[in-house]
């Protein structure tokens, strides 16, 4: 009987559509089954069987996790995969008849923020964030999310984020895990926002830096507030479609039994992402600011440099018309001197008695005459 059931999932597996048509691409080939035996699954980082919010098996493989969920029909499965193989998601589609449209999505990677219902299961892809100190970036990672009645498959293709804080909190409260799925998705959600948090802090603390570097003149600060301006708009990209997605997720049916409290927790998710929203639109243009301040500075350095060349260059000039001045007060004396230095012996002017007063008079007259010009003109 286990075996005819399981071939009965397999047929409807194949024959799955997604509900929400998607225009924009054509639709992937069916995710083909594979039938080749498995005795470990490598992309398994964690996964859990809970009954009553307890989990009562840690399964290795997909098969035993698959088995196990068939032995306690009152328990749902919680698996954490990180880069599984097409051959992976082929398995967990056939078991958990997941769309192909969204299998795809998982095994490419890449996605923008976004929430879609294909039937009996709930598909979430949702980026987080992580701020590094140590190099003072942001690293961002994708987290795929299956949510189905009685399971929930977290795909992740990086090392951001760490979901491990997530389950354990959860494992600690057992009363709160036994709610089921929608618990886990909740959490997930919540994780994911309060993560944001450090990340806002530290863009913050970034900005702050480079507002006292713009002032101080660094080389540098063009570069990194371009590379702060690239990180803001990634992270705007991340937590912009949260609430959209936050939306689709209360108006599910995946959530129409919660209670109110739930709900209240949902809301209080939605609060955070909004002010997490607002908050990332003040950073950005608190770095549009910045960055405008930068190029007003560094407008303003240049138009200083740029009259301090000219200043300079004038003094050049003004030094270099003195000095023509001065040689040209002195050239007509010294045309005399050496016009009757010459050692010819026919010079009227020799054998003249007032020679040697009128060159006297002619090299004070022209010297004078040429230094008032040039006083006149500014030259000297």
């Amino acid at each position: 009987m286990a075996d005819q059931g399981r071939t009965d999932r397999l047929l409807r597996s194949l024959r799955l559509r997604p509900t929400v048509p998607s225009p924009a691409r054509p639709a992937p080939e069916p995710v083909a089954v594979d039938t080749v035996p498995r005795t470990a699954a490598s992309c398994i980082v964690d996964a859990g069987i809970y009954v009553a919010g307890r989990r009562i098996a840690t399964p290795g493989t997909f098969e035993e996790a698959f088995r196990l969920l068939d032995e306690h029909p009152e328990g749902f499965a919680w698996m954490g995969l990180y880069r599984p193989r097409h051959s992976d998601m082929s398995l967990l589609a056939e078991e958990f008849r997941l769309s192909p449209l969204a299998v795809e999505d998982t095994i490419t990677a890449h996605q923008r923020p976004k929430f879609e219902r294909y039937e009996d299961v709930l598909f979430l892809v949702l980026r987080a964030a992580q701020y590094i100190d140590r190099s003072e970036t942001v690293d961002f990672g994708e987290v795929h999310a299956f949510v189905g009645d009685r399971f929930v498959v977290t795909v992740r293709h990086s090392e951001t984020p760490d979901l491990t804080r997530v389950r354990q909190e959860l494992e600690g409260t057992p009363s709160v895990l036994a709610k089921g799925p929608s618990v886990v998705l909740l959490r997930l959600l919540d994780g994911i926002v309060d993560d944001y948090t450090p990340v806002a802090m530290g863009i913050e603390n970034d900005i702050d830096e480079i507002e006292t570097q713009v002032f101080t003149g660094s080389s540098r600060v063009s570069r990194r507030i371009y590379q702060l301006s690239r990180e803001v708009i990634d992270f705007q990209r991340a937590v912009r479609p949260l609430k959209q997605i936050i939306e689709g997720v209360r108006g599910d049916r995946v959530f129409a039994s919660a209670g109110e409290r739930r709900r209240q927790e949902l809301r209080d998710i939605e609060d955070h992402a909004i002010a997490m929203i607002e908050r990332i639109d003040a950073l950005r243009e608190t770095l549009k600011g910045t960055l405008d301040l930068n190029i007003s500075l560094q407008a303003q350095r240049q138009n200083e440099e740029i009259s301090n060349m000219t200043a300079a260059s004038l003094k050049q000039a003004e030094e270099t018309r003195r000095i023509a001045a001065w040689a040209g007060v002195l050239f007509v004396p010294s045309l005399v001197t050496g016009t009757y230095g010459m050692n010819f012996h026919t010079m009227p002017e020799l054998a003249w008695v007032w020679g040697y007063p009128f060159a006297l008079a002619l090299m004070l007259v022209t010297g004078v005459g040429m230094y008032t010009v040039f006083k006149l003109k500014g030259w000297l």
